[in-house]
């Protein structure tokens, strides 16, 4: 973990850093295009993941995915570098913090499931639109779960 919080210290005394925390716009601009991103990643994949559980049958699951995808897609290119915007403006501290240590692994659980899913779900998707099989069903709940769990902890880091 020394090499890990020297890595984290350096990259807040860069420039990007620095600015990060001295700009009057950086942080509360990065903090809103964080917040947009989580809203649209977690709007997409949440309605995708509550309709392979049993909501909405009407509609096609395999529609529903090729139309909420891509805004999913938008929400992690916001999340990925405002993310790293707030993450240098103190990352000594960060690194440090159990909730933000829980919430990159929750983030590499989400992904991975993410990948997962539509690994298995390639091709599949039409086929459960009566329903998804346990799986299926496991995934999105874990899904859902993990990315709200992953939200809050981004708002607790905050107060720690």
């Amino acid at each position: 973990m020394d090499a890990l919080a020297e890595l984290a210290r350096s990259l807040q005394e860069t420039p990007l850093g620095a600015w990060a925390r001295g700009s009057s716009y950086a942080y509360p601009t990065a903090n809103l295009l964080h917040l947009f991103g989580l809203v649209m990643l977690v709007g997409a994949i949440g309605v995708l993941d509550l309709r392979l559980t049993g909501l909405w049958r009407a509609i096609p699951a395999e529609a529903l995915s090729r139309a909420l995808t891509p805004i999913g897609l938008i929400g992690i290119l916001l999340l990925v570098p405002s993310g790293f915007v707030l993450f240098a403006a103190d990352a000594a501290a960060l690194i440090q913090s159990r909730l933000f240590q829980a919430k990159l692994l929750l983030i590499a659980f989400a992904l991975v499931n993410a990948l997962a899913f539509r690994w298995l779900g390639r091709g599949r998707l039409a086929r459960w639109d009566q329903a998804a099989p346990a799986y299926g069903k496991a995934m999105a709940v874990g899904s859902v779960a993990a990315w709200l769990i992953i939200a809050a902890l981004g708002r607790l880091i905050a107060y720690t």
